[in-house]
């Protein structure tokens, strides 16, 4: 069993292959999506795998409906809703191309996919049917919604902005501060604005509000980089998780680093030790005091021997994950 005094531990049973996504839901269970074609769940609390669905092809995004629903979508184009007290899966929709990324929405209580043929479409488990899509420039790499804000970043560094009730126009359009190819966008729990990474060691901290002066307040910052023998090593940022509390930030990158950012003061509250591969995935629990962290290598450079897929499953204090301005 999994106790509050332990600081760190390894679940039990990890994938083996690929980590994709971590992603707390209620209770501290956690689901986790992987190249080895499961969708998994954990009690986190008891550190048990409680439920293993299979799929065709690999996984690369999941999310919780409910405390015993999730959806998922992988390399396949199948969006699929499980449910855990019957173990039965339904596959709700199809797209023509992977899905990237996959999430279930309350505001609309719609799951939200976003796939490599270049849609982002809303599905209705009720129709199983697709109720909405629309359109992007390109492939869809990420996906960062807070109820109604739904920030979706595409190839070509571009980033579109969709009020989630309304799809029928793009609320704003824009083009990533970072010069390089984007890993991940989440935004604000407060939904002021979002956190884009890319995979050239930066982030940029973007605010919704499009007037020049709310547009001052946006910067962007260099990070998972390592000085060795006087040269810098640059590593992707693969991951962001917000605290919901606080609305700080934890950043994974390939250098094996998780990072906690305060972005208002723009300071780093802490780094955590670092971990035998890459971050892969983070995902802060409902409470906050709880952290998932995949350490799965990503491939970044090319096919080689490395360290077992592993998830970590960590204490985290008010220190570690508090502005400093709160005190």
């Amino acid at each position: 069993m999994a106790r509050a005094d332990v600081q760190e531990f390894l679940l039990n049973n990890p994938p083996t292959d690929g980590i994709s996504n971590v992603c707390f839901g209620p209770n501290n269970f956690l689901i986790v999506s992987s190249w080895d074609s499961t969708t998994r769940l954990y009690d986190t609390v008891n550190n048990h795998l409680r439920a293993t669905f299979n799929h065709s092809d690999a996984v690369l995004d999941c999310g919780f409906v409910s405390a015993s629903t999730a959806v998922a979508g992988g390399l396949d184009g199948q969006v699929k809703m499980f449910d855990f007290n019957t173990r039965s899966e339904t596959v709700i929709g199809q797209h023509s191309d992977a899905i990237k990324t996959v999430e279930w929405n309350h505001q609309v209580n719609l799951c939200v996919t976003g796939s490599w043929d270049k849609t982002v479409k809303l599905w209705d488990p009720r129709q199983r049917d697709c109720v909405s899509s629309a359109d992007h420039p390109d492939r869809i790499y990420t996906m960062g919604m807070v109820d109604e804000v739904m920030v979706v970043g595409t190839g070509g560094r571009r980033v579109l902005i969709w009020d989630i009730r309304n799809m029928s126009y793009v609320s704003q359009r824009r083009e990533s501060a970072l010069k390089f190819m984007t890993r991940c966008i989440r935004v604000f729990p407060n939904k002021k604005g979002y956190v884009l990474s890319s995979c050239e060691g930066r982030v940029a901290v973007e605010y919704l509000d499009s007037s020049t002066e709310a547009q001052k307040k946006k910067y962007a910052f260099k990070c998972h980089r390592i000085k060795e023998d006087g040269m810098e090593t640059i590593y992707p940022v693969n991951i962001i998780a917000f605290h919901r509390k606080y609305n700080t930030f934890a950043t994974g990158g390939c250098d094996g680093f998780v990072n906690v950012w305060d972005s208002e003061n723009k300071k780093r509250l802490c780094q955590l030790h670092r971990l035998p591969t890459s971050i892969a995935s983070l995902s802060f629990n409902e409470d906050g005091n709880l952290l998932a962290i995949a350490s799965s290598y990503t491939f970044e450079l090319g096919d080689k021997e490395h360290h077992p897929d592993q998830i970590y499953i960590r204490n985290v204090s008010d220190q570690e994950t508090r502005p400093k301005s709160l005190g």
